[in-house]
């Protein structure tokens, strides 16, 4: 084999396994992305007046999987009363995992 067929054997290698990974890395949503996705399914049964969420997805498990998520609240109003709620989001896919006063 020549030099060249070995460059080439390695640049095609190289550049398919980079390809590998970008199609099997399971991309995060924005902590933003994930904000606007619970607000808009909470909004329905309450109103939202505020709401903040960690910018850092984190590690969580919950019966015996393990989820990266970000980790917020929402402060609401209703008939005077205020009520903060904490809430716990899939980072991969925005799915609400847990919800609580």
């Amino acid at each position: 084999m020549s030099t060249k067929n070995i460059l080439i054997g390695v640049g095609l290698g190289v550049a398919l396994g980079i390809l590998v990974k970008q199609f099997t890395k399971k991309d995060e949503i924005s902590p933003e992305k994930a904000l606007k996705t619970v607000k808009e399914n909470v909004q329905d049964h309450l109103p939202v007046n505020g709401s903040w969420i960690h910018m850092t997805p984190e590690t969580y498990k919950k019966d015996d999987l393990e989820y990266k998520v970000y980790r917020g609240g929402l402060s609401s109003t209703n008939q005077g009363e205020t009520r903060q709620l904490d809430f716990i989001v899939d980072a991969e896919t925005g799915t609400i995992l847990e919800l609580s006063s």
